[in-house]
């Protein structure tokens, strides 16, 4: 969206209007101690002819989109089909408000409304609301909400979640005065189980887990279905959308909140966002959802229409006492997510989960040939954490050959020297893999 000034006779107008002498008495009421005490340091105005020229220039350093791209973590590089943009760019949904209102169009409610159902049947769950910001904060606001049903404030969480996912639950956990409490991970990067039922006690309302966890493995799920049950307390799942097209849904194994981040079902990664995260729960907990649900009913005719059905008014009258403050349900990124799972179907979102997980196996399978390679645990879905000698000079080969060989674990844990953890999508051929592979020292 360009910016297009005001004009200098539109601005007396203004300031004429409002009887103030200049713009700069426009802040003669911000305190003293809070104003810039000085002039800023900024470059001379531009013209729109050379804006564009500077931004051009700036753009050339982003050079990603050009690599070959083995990097997860929470982000993946799946292939976005063409009809997904095309329909999420049409005027009546890109640029319509958010629907924050039960008067919004009908179009806008039943695109809702259909992605609450097609994330409730790939989790499980009875309800999911009308999406959140991203996987991280719908983290955060299922522990507001499981410790708002137990009465309690102290959660656990197993030491294999993205630690961004830990960093924004202890966020959270501050204002609310809940005791966020982060476990240990195995050495074959596994929930240490035994370590999380230690920390367990009177006062915990929820245990959370990832599932397929941050390093790539499938964790022993029955575990925590059994803990839990034991102890009395909620289950949280952080899952991946995509491998629920392989893996089943959290409800099997006694999820009672599930969320995650929504980008991989048909957002691309633009450089980190806006993304979406989703959230569903069991219908009892339905009361205590942050956020907004759309529901289905009829009109006075008889034919079936759509409506805001619940939405935490609190939020905006009554701030202290709501269930959640947040207010953002990234509506259009919701609608991409519903668009792609239409197109796709429960067959192409298999296929999807399939390629992304064979691409993997077939990654394991050739590095296993080698010694000059380890990998730390096979039991993975599409990301595997492996053992490189001199991974500083073979990361930078990998970026010469344009290629972003996956996360180095030492950027969030500094104990992991040498460890990569490489990501696998449906996009990427046996030949991109071959050459990793040769990059790594093992073909």
């Amino acid at each position: 969206m360009r910016f297009i000034s005001h004009a200098p006779s539109e601005i007396e107008e203004m300031l004429e209007t409002l009887s103030i002498p200049g713009v700069k008495s426009l802040f003669d009421d911000v305190p003293n101690d809070v104003k810039l005490a000085r002039d800023m340091n900024l470059p001379r105005p531009l013209s729109e002819v050379e804006l564009k020229r500077e931004l051009l220039e700036i753009s050339k350093k982003n050079k990603a989109a050009d690599y070959v791209n083995f990097i997860g973590a929470g982000a993946y590089d799946h292939h976005v089909p063409a009809v997904v943009k095309a329909m999420v760019s049409r005027s009546e949904f890109y640029t319509s408000y958010t629907p924050y209102q039960a008067e919004r169009s009908q179009g806008t409610l039943a695109a809702i409304f259909e992605y609450q159902t097609m994330i409730a049947k790939l989790t499980g769950m009875d309800v999911v609301n009308a999406s959140i910001y991203d996987g991280a904060s719908s983290l955060g606001e299922a522990i507001s909400m499981a410790c708002n049903i137990k009465k309690k404030n102290k959660v656990v969480l197993s030491g294999s979640i993205h630690p961004e996912y830990v960093a924004t639950a202890k966020t959270y956990g501050f204002g609310a005065e809940i005791d966020v409490v982060p476990s240990s991970y195995t050495t074959s990067y596994e929930t240490d189980w035994k370590q999380v039922e230690g920390l367990i006690d009177g006062k915990t309302a929820a245990l959370v887990i990832s599932m397929p966890n941050f390093f790539g493995v499938l964790e022993d799920v029955k575990q925590a279905q059994e803990i839990t049950r034991k102890k009395g307390i909620m289950l949280i799942v952080s899952a991946n959308p995509v491998s629920l097209g392989l893996l089943k849904p959290p409800s099997d194994y006694g999820a009672d909140i599930v969320v995650g981040e929504g980008q991989p079902l048909g957002n691309p990664l633009n450089f980190g966002g806006p993304y979406l995260g989703f959230m569903g729960t069991k219908s009892q907990f339905v009361r205590r959802m942050p956020g907004r649900i759309v529901g289905e009913t009829v009109d006075t005719d008889g034919k079936r229409a759509f409506v805001l059905t619940l939405q935490a008014r609190e939020q905006h009258i009554r701030r202290e006492k709501a269930t959640s403050n947040i207010c953002s349900n990234q509506a259009l990124n919701a609608l991409a997510s519903t668009i792609y799972l239409s197109y796709l179907g429960k067959k192409g979102l298999n296929d999807v989960a399939y390629h992304s997980h064979a691409n993997a196996r077939y990654f394991i399978d050739e590095a296993k040939k080698s010694g000059n390679v380890k990998i730390i645990n096979p039991k993975v879905f599409n990301e595997v954490v492996v053992e490189v000698g001199d991974l500083d000079k073979k990361y930078q080969e990998a970026l010469d050959h344009k290629i972003l060989p996956g996360l180095k674990l030492d950027r969030f844990f500094p104990k992991e020297k040498n460890k990569l953890m490489v990501a696998f999508t449906e996009k990427r051929t046996k030949q991109e893999i071959q050459k990793l592979l040769e990059l790594l020292g093992v073909s």
